[in-house]
């Protein structure tokens, strides 16, 4: 079995065919610190409308991509692995220079399933997906609904008297991180150690930002964090190796236990393919419904309306859920790499190219929502959102984030209906997921 780190490559130069249309002036999806503002709507409005298979030139070298902004279009590539591969060049814009990686950290997310396409793929989607059954998430919903109101009781005296509270800090990066650990059955005592990893993974990306746009001196604490860093990272990996290989010993009704004795070929995964599925399963389950579940609160004061109507009526919530989703779509961008030479809408596209999707482009296409930037809790094709992805490489846990959503608004509206967001956020620069670090809210 080949492992997938060792035969990636950054897509070829291009544009490889003329432009069918142009490259918009002052629209940049490489620079990550525009993304700070949150996504670049605007942009995405014009590249739908004047230039929706766009040539896209890349900083420091970089081959350039195809970007993709309308609906038909991403669900079109979405559709088609075998034309548009994800194992050829992984999922993220660009590699980045090989002396700047972190070889454990980048071989591992190479590694997954994620950055697999056919037959492997498959392979290991159909050992996962038995896992989430309805009798289990039933089961889980309870323990979520046990977790939100914990959290809820944790926040009500910090609300008291109309104080400011980070939402993020003691809501929305806890819960998918509990929900995380019950999925994976992580005892307890060592969920902390997520915490710590996680903390350690979103500083060592802002320090690298920094370090990029502004190089630091090496001092004794930037050293001494490096060091941390490291030792983070090894102890994340060794965990995840000795719990998966515990689970083959001793299989639980976990995931962990599906991913320990899921087969490639026949054969148990090597040590190559566990690092990868354990750093795509805690990225995967906390990112996404982390930044969704702020932004959701962000989008109900923006919109006081739609609020009152899901207090009025909580049965919307299901359908607001994916409303809320496909606003937020926090998976900015997905990449794929051209197999063969191929046309999308009118533009050709050559073999080894990146072709690059935009989600939350495509999630407020006016030719598929009416209305796109306006939150209607009773939109009826809502669920079409793509935010998931579609095709064969649809997020598999993306019922467990609906029922994270689903619970903890299901709460807090009966609980604090004027919870409201007050202005104050911050947005990591990261142009691949839509990463919200603080939100104020109080009540009143």
């Amino acid at each position: 079995m080949d492992l997938i780190s060792q035969t990636v490559v950054d897509g070829k130069a291009g544009p490889g065919a003329p432009p069918t249309y142009p490259t918009l002036k002052d629209v940049d999806l490489a620079d990550i610190f525009r993304f700070t503002k949150g996504q670049p709507w605007a942009d995405f409005a014009r590249m739908r409308q004047e230039a929706p298979v766009m040539w896209h030139p890349e900083p420091m070298g970089g081959p350039g991509f195809w970007a993709l902004t309308r609906y038909e279009d991403v669900h079109r590539v979405n559709g088609d692995p075998e034309t548009f591969s994800s194992q050829r060049g992984g999922i993220l814009m660009s590699m980045g220079a090989p002396e700047k990686r972190h070889a454990l950290l980048f071989r591992a997310s190479m590694d997954t399933m994620i950055n697999m396409d056919a037959p492997h793929h498959l392979q290991l989607r159909r050992e996962h997906m038995p896992y989430f059954t309805p009798s289990y998430l039933r089961g889980l919903t309870e323990r979520v609904k046990g977790e939100v109101t914990r959290l809820l009781d944790e926040m009500e005296p910090l609300l008291a008297n109309g104080a400011e509270i980070d939402m993020v800090e003691h809501f929305s990066s806890v819960l998918p991180l509990f929900t995380l650990c019950e999925i994976l059955g992580v005892p307890p005592e060592d969920r902390p150690k997520f915490l710590t990893w996680m903390h350690y993974l979103e500083r060592a990306q802002d320090l690298a930002v920094k370090q990029a746009n502004a190089p630091m001196q090496p001092t004794l604490e930037l050293m001494q964090f490096v060091m941390d860093f490291n030792n983070n990272v090894e102890e994340m990996f060794e965990y995840g190796r000795t719990m998966l290989h515990k689970r083959r010993e001793d299989p639980k009704e976990d995931l962990m236990t599906a991913i320990a004795r899921a087969q490639l070929d026949g054969a148990v995964l090597p040590d190559e393919y566990l690092d990868g599925s354990w750093l795509l399963i805690v990225f995967a389950g906390n990112d996404t419904t982390r930044n969704t579940l702020s932004g959701a609160m962000r989008l109900l004061t923006e919109f006081p309306d739609q609020k009152q109507k899901l207090i009025a009526d909580p049965s919307l919530l299901g359908g607001a859920v994916d409303e809320f989703i496909r606003m937020v779509s926090p998976v900015v961008y997905m990449r794929r790499t051209a197999t063969r030479d191929v046309e999308v809408n009118g533009q050709l596209i050559r073999e080894g190219e990146k072709a690059i999707m935009y989600y939350g482009a495509a999630n407020r296409d006016p030719a598929m929502f009416e209305n796109p930037d306006q939150l209607d809790v009773t939109r009826a094709n809502a669920g079409k959102h793509i935010a998931f992805g579609y095709g064969p490489h649809t997020c598999i846990g993306k019922r467990v984030a609906q029922i994270q959503l689903e619970e903890a608004y299901r709460q807090i509206l009966a609980r604090f209906p004027d919870l409201n967001w007050t202005g104050n956020i911050e947005i990591a620069p990261n142009n691949f997921v839509h990463a919200i670090s603080k939100l104020g809210v109080k009540r009143g």
